[in-house]
């Protein structure tokens, strides 16, 4: 069965100043900028990724939107995964801008929806998850070119869609990832694509036997994709000696700084990461070629699949046979380790992109 299907491939944009050569060191020239983030997506585009992410920060790096209108103009197959925070901007503002860079891109717009706090601005858990709720549901209706007539806790339009249309004539996926049970439960109910963070194979599985349940209850069907850094060489030896380099400048104030950086920093996912890095060996592996040394300095994704050519493509099988179907990628530094993996493991990967129409009438579009 693996092989047999193809899986999406993605890299990562680094826009919010997470790029480094060893983890906490800070170097001007790898902060986000233009140039810097525009050479890496460029070099997964011209690596033949399907895909690439492209993260949004609220006070860390440059802004994703605008970074997305420009580098479709840049770049010529590659998808771009737009992060976008629920609630951020104005509603019809965003889908304008939205159909915009899909128009730009000839149709490669896909949209990673983001649910958290604004700055200034504190929700509990249900409420914040009810308006990426309302916010997900006023989005796609805008972007498939209807009229959106809502009246909710925190949609209120009764509004024409923006004379622009996307280029499929229908909203660009949604990729949605959380942990907690109002996030899966409006995962279940409005995302197109369901994400998570590295964990242990058992525990992706169960994650997405979960998911199914959920969904399955709503007569709909998601995708599934695994959000995870790698570290491939061609030895284990030295891939290893690799993730102990990466690591060999941080200490544990500098860690927990970076770690607190981030809006999330306290969600259940990330308290999930801690878990993992408490239960790792004094080396850090969670279990074959699962390394957690990476969230001693990061918020959010925490681990990196660490090996040899064969064993990382092993390793991704093992997530696809569990249900994976989309890979969003890094590494450090964020250049070298795309084109590492495009050297080395890509090539061995049946890959292409998600299709633009997913699941939400219920019926699995994925290929057959």
């Amino acid at each position: 069965m693996t092989g047999s299907q193809p899986v999406e491939v993605a890299w990562f944009g680094a826009l919010c100043d997470d790029d480094y050569e060893f983890l906490g060191v800070v170097e001007p020239e790898r902060q986000s900028s233009w140039h810097h983030c525009r050479d890496i997506v460029s070099a997964a585009d011209r690596h033949g990724y399907d895909n690439v992410l492209l993260p949004s920060g609220y006070d860390l790096g440059i802004d994703a939107t605008a970074f997305a209108a420009a580098i479709a103009t840049h770049t010529t197959n590659i998808h771009l995964l737009l992060a976008v925070r629920m609630g951020e901007l104005w509603l019809p503002q965003l889908a304008r801008q939205l159909a915009t860079i899909d128009e730009f891109s000839g149709g490669r717009l896909k949209i990673n929806i983001i649910s958290s706090d604004i700055p200034g601005e504190t929700l509990a858990s249900p409420q914040r998850y009810q308006r990426t709720r309302e916010w997900m549901r006023a989005l796609r209706t805008l972007l498939s070119g209807e009229s959106l007539s809502m009246d909710g806790a925190y949609v209120n339009f009764d509004i024409m869609p923006p004379r622009i249309r996307t280029s499929h004539g229908t909203c660009p996926p949604f990729y949605f990832g959380g942990f907690s049970n109002d996030a899966k439960d409006v995962a279940a109910a409005e995302a197109d694509v369901f994400l998570t963070w590295p964990d242990t194979v058992a525990s992706v599985a169960a994650t997405i036997a979960d998911m199914k349940s959920r969904a399955a209850a709503l007569n709909r069907t998601l995708a599934y994709g695994l959000r995870t850094h790698v570290i491939v060489r061609e030895t284990e030896a030295e891939a290893r000696a690799a993730a102990d380099r990466l690591l060999s400048k941080l200490d544990a104030a500098t860690g927990a700084a970076i770690r607190q950086r981030s809006l999330d920093a306290t969600s259940v996912g990330v308290q999930r990461q801690a878990e993992l890095r408490d239960s790792a060996s004094s080396d850090g592996y969670v279990e074959e070629n699962l390394w957690t040394g990476i969230g001693r300095a990061r918020s959010g994704a925490g681990a990196a699949i660490v090996g040899d050519p064969d064993q990382v493509l092993a390793k991704l099988n093992a997530y696809r046979e569990v249900g994976m179907s989309s890979f969003i990628l890094s590494g450090y530094p964020h250049r070298d380790e795309c084109d590492l993996f495009a050297k080395y493991v890509l090539p061995n990967l049946t890959h292409a992109p998600l299709p633009m129409t997913l699941s939400y009438d219920g019926v699995d579009h994925r290929r057959a």
